[in-house]
């Protein structure tokens, strides 16, 4: 991936549907080329999809936060299945160092935000937790506003 690209990219991140005209103009290349760049990220799997923001996405859920997991044991699966039952978390990741998992979450007050993370602490197999709130998202490759 060269220059180019990287510029295609960062372009389709804050607008994915920019037409191909409007694009080549800001590339300053040729619709064909940027065609043909565009399909050959998405052959080579450097661009895997496009995906539309929804308010609600930035509005349902104005409470957002990360929360660090430590599992004891070798409970880590029983945990994420247990994880995998809150529709109030978004993703789960599995890491290394202090911390087992990282658990991103998100509600639509502090309230409902204090309530989730009680009931998270209370699965089987969860030693510690710290969570953080996030306050501002000054950059994401996220469909978020």
């Amino acid at each position: 991936m060269d220059a180019t690209d990287q510029r295609l990219i960062t372009i389709l991140r804050h607008d994915g549907r920019c037409s191909l005209s409007d694009l080549a103009a800001e590339l300053g290349i040729t619709r064909a080329t940027v065609r043909a760049r565009l399909e050959r990220l998405k052959k080579t799997g450097e661009i895997i999809g496009f995906t539309v923001i929804l308010r609600s996405d930035a509005i349902d859920l104005p409470v957002r936060g990360i929360m660090m997991i430590e599992v004891g044991g070798r409970s880590a699966d029983s945990v994420i299945g247990a994880l995998n039952g809150f529709p109030e978390v978004s993703s789960i990741h599995t890491t290394n160092g202090k911390w087992d998992l990282v658990v991103e979450l998100g509600t639509s007050d502090l309230i409902e935000f204090d309530q989730v993370l009680r009931r998270i602490r209370l699965i089987p197999g969860i030693t510690n937790s710290e969570t953080s709130l996030l306050l501002a998202t000054p950059r994401s490759v996220r469909a978020r506003l």
